[in-house]
């Protein structure tokens, strides 16, 4: 049985930037359970099981397009600090703060190993 779109799957898998620091894992949380397609998760590694079957393994690159986006630089801002809203701050001044609204692993390449472990169509 392979996985198409609609199946239900658990997968465990590890995922890390191109210099292999991982900042992801399953290990010590379990396998991570979604519906293929669904937009649960981020499209290339949704895509990227397609065809699978259980027990299979697979290496992954996904390019930002595909997983969280480029860096966008206009979504850094300089605000006032009384109307401070929930983002990474990258600077504080007296008056202002530097705020980045960017997903933190935007515009960065993902790898990730995967191995399917169910499908649960």
């Amino acid at each position: 049985m392979t996985i198409k779109q609609g199946d239900r799957i658990k997968v465990e898998y590890t995922g890390t930037f191109d210099d292999g620091t991982v900042f992801d894992t399953s290990k010590g949380k379990g396998p991570l359970e979604f519906e293929v397609g669904s937009g649960q998760i981020i499209p290339g590694f949704d895509k990227a099981v397609v065809g699978m079957k259980k027990g299979g393994e697979k290496k992954i690159k996904i390019d930002p397009k595909d997983a969280y986006g480029d860096y966008n630089s206009q979504l850094v801002k300089e605000i006032p600090r009384r109307v401070l809203p929930p983002a990474r701050i990258t600077g504080v001044t007296d008056e202002h703060v530097t705020i980045d609204l960017n997903h933190p692993l935007a515009g960065k390449k993902l790898n990730f190993n995967v191995k399917i472990v169910d499908i649960c169509s």
